[in-house]
């Protein structure tokens, strides 16, 4: 990672991870393409669980960014001990997380559910699938862990086949578990939520294969290891501000859910959006996972030169695939909506909604890459201010005074309006960095 052409190397690195993301995209739009062939009220009790989940996946990915940021950067700088211990600490930070979120999704799914929906369909579905969810989450807490240890050594493949392996699964059991097939039980949307556990189990299952069999650039022990709380305070010195960051968005679309709560069809082409739009980003947070690890070693290396090379090449990758989204937001956003059974009320709503909302795509793709930056050098509060800033003091507000004042389909232009906030917080920030500590590395 210090010495190879930056370009080639991001991409060799990034592919494996951009391809996992994007396998772990479809899938995601299959589970709700499968629920939503059962009623339109299962994929709003769905959409409203949304939040939930991505919360989970916040804690998860964000502490296991602290983890990745400091193993790269102990491992820049030749400092193996301390890159070993944050590896094996990463496992008992996942299966604390499941604990937490298992307690959570026992003691909240009905008023949660109740604070919601009206709807005794709607609350049934949504309960069952969040109670499933939450107390079957040890598997992805930990697999979660495991993968961005890998990719913090530079090893990108094994990551992707972990992936890969939980994604096949989830797709081939989901329409089996949904309608019954080949004799099983049908099982409506809780089959949807046991599809997605049983294939993060068996993407732990193959993650701990590999971390048992392979040899890597550092030792995860599984048993016979003391957490030392010097190791766990460098990790969330990252990975906290990550976690708060990723877990805004979650904040947001509990509040945008709220504020569109009085009209169920919206309710679910916001959820629509949000699975399609995953499409789209998931592979730049997958190039994202590619250029963490290089910018946190070279960081670690004192190699500035290689760092913003780094920056460059992710950043205009980025921008190219955040604008073929934006063309086929605009292009077939009829064709997107009906794969999810859209009907016609579904469809006036849902039509303008993905052409408006999509022209944050490009701004985003600035502030992704920022955030990068700003994680692999041990900055993450900024890119925590920059979430911030964007979600709930951009989104939601405008969505508020859009939606009461002008409308429904006013209310979708929250979403760009607001990423121009962040990208202009983002810009001043790396340039601060840039003269404050990059310039002089």
């Amino acid at each position: 990672m210090g010495t190879a052409p930056e370009g080639k190397l991001l991409a060799s690195m990034a592919w494996p991870a951009m391809l996992s993301m994007t396998i772990a995209a479809l899938y995601n739009i299959v589970d709700s393409v499968f629920v939503a062939m059962l009623s339109e009220k299962a994929l709003t009790a769905v959409s409203l669980i949304m939040p939930l989940q991505m919360l989970m996946i916040s804690v998860a990915v964000g502490s296991a960014v602290g983890v990745n940021s400091l193993i790269a950067r102990r491992l820049g700088a030749r400092r193996f001990e301390e890159a070993d211990k944050a590896a094996s600490t990463s496992i008992r930070i996942g299966v604390f997380n499941f604990v937490a979120f298992a307690v959570i999704g026992l003691l909240i799914a009905k008023p949660f559910m109740s604070a919601y929906t009206n709807d005794p369909v709607i609350f049934s579905y949504g309960e069952e699938y969040l109670r499933i969810v939450t107390t079957l989450c040890l598997f992805s807490m930990v697999e979660i862990q495991l993968e961005k240890v890998l990719q913090a050594t530079g090893n990108m493949i094994a990551p992707m086949i972990i992936s890969l392996s939980g994604a096949v699964t989830n797709i081939v059991l989901d329409p089996v578990l949904i309608f019954g097939l080949f004799g099983m039980p049908r099982l409506e949307v809780a089959g949807a939520a046991l599809a997605t556990v049983i294939g993060q189990g068996m993407s732990m299952a193959v993650a701990i294969w590999i971390i048992r069999h392979r040899e890597h650039a550092v030792e995860v022990r599984l048993r016979g290891f003391r957490i030392d709380w010097r190791v766990v305070r460098d990790i969330y010195a990252v990975g906290l501000p990550s976690m708060v960051m990723q877990a805004i968005g979650s904040f947001m679309l509990l509040g945008y859910n709220a504020i569109l709560a009085v009209n169920a069809t919206a309710v679910a082409v916001l959820g629509v959006y949000f699975k399609l739009q995953s499409f789209v980003f998931m592979p730049v947070f997958g190039l994202n996972q590619g250029a963490m690890p290089i910018m946190g070693y070279n960081y670690g290396a004192r190699n500035r030169e290689r760092l913003m090379k780094t920056y460059k090449c992710a950043l205009i990758a980025a921008l190219v695939i955040m604008s073929c989204g934006v063309v086929v937001f605009h292009a077939v956003p009829g064709l997107l909506l009906k794969l999810f059974s859209a009907d016609a009320n579904m469809m006036r709503i849902g039509m303008p909604a993905l052409r408006i909302i999509s022209l944050c795509f490009i701004p985003a793709a600035f502030g992704i890459i920022c955030s990068t930056l700003f994680q692999s050098t041990g900055h993450g509060v900024y890119s925590l201010f920059a979430s911030l800033l964007r979600q709930l003091l951009g989104i939601l507000p405008l969505a508020y005074l859009l939606f009461h004042y002008v409308g429904l389909t006013a209310s979708w232009a929250s979403f760009p309006l607001a990423e121009i906030i962040g990208t202009t917080y983002s810009a001043i920030m790396l340039a601060h960095l840039y003269k404050k500590e990059i310039k002089n590395l």
